[in-house]
């Protein structure tokens, strides 16, 4: 959420602020001279993971999900952890100013590579979950529609007959099996097809046809139910 990032980018800025009045308010470290090689390569390192963590952060909070926000946490996480330990050696760097630069290059980079690798494995993992959680939403999506209008049919019956029929659909649709696969499209067509006949039954306040049609739901639906026990 746009709100949410607000706020994280505000305390981000804090900490960088902070980090430039530690890095360059003292005048030098232990007497030593203080901008060195290895100085601006732990400066430069700090700096990269600065600007990585605020990426990391905008792609993970810019969803308006809640779910998905939830699912990216662990990148939020894990850019932080690697923030830290940045400040760590990064640190180091710049405070033991008689480090050779060759060793800070070396350092720097290894690190800099355990981050990237820590946070793309992360995005790759949230991935995986959102294609899952795509996938059953994709497969629940017939029996959650056909939920909802089956409620919504209970209301537009004319008798209390006609009523008692389709709260008997809406209860055997409720309990379906709320996973779909390719193999039930035929039984679904079907369901979906008695379906419209009976909302048009109910519609007309045809008793006798909403007593069959719903009778042949309730058989159709059972079927299904068998066909997805035999699928898993």
């Amino acid at each position: 959420m746009k709100k949410t990032f607000k706020y994280y980018s505000i305390i981000w800025a804090v900490l960088f602020i902070l980090f430039q009045v530690i890095a360059f308010a003292p005048a030098g470290w232990l007497g030593l001279e203080k901008y060195t090689a290895s100085f601006w390569i732990g400066y430069a390192f700090i700096l990269l993971s600065f600007a990585g963590q605020l990426l990391c952060a905008y792609f993970a909070l810019k969803e308006n999900n809640i779910k998905k926000i939830f699912y990216n946490i662990s990148l939020v996480t894990t850019s932080y952890t690697g923030l830290i330990l940045s400040f760590v050696f990064g640190g180091l760097c710049m405070m033991i100013s008689t480090l050779p630069y060759w060793v800070g290059i070396v350092l720097c980079s290894v690190l800099l590579a355990f981050n990237v690798i820590a946070v793309l494995k992360a995005a790759a993992a949230i991935e995986l979950v959102n294609a899952v959680d795509d996938k059953v939403k994709a497969k629940t999506s017939f029996i959650k529609s056909l939920t909802a209008d089956a409620e919504g049919l209970i209301s537009r019956a004319k008798s209390e007959t006609v009523k008692a029929e389709c709260k008997k659909v809406y209860e055997a649709v409720r309990y379906s099996d709320p996973m779909s696969d390719e193999a039930l499209s035929a039984i679904e067509d079907e369901i979906t097809i008695q379906f419209a006949k009976l909302t048009e039954a109910v519609v007309e306040g045809n008793e006798i046809l909403t007593v069959e049609t719903a009778d042949e739901l309730a058989v159709i639906l059972a079927d299904r139910n068998n066909k997805c026990k035999l699928l898993k």
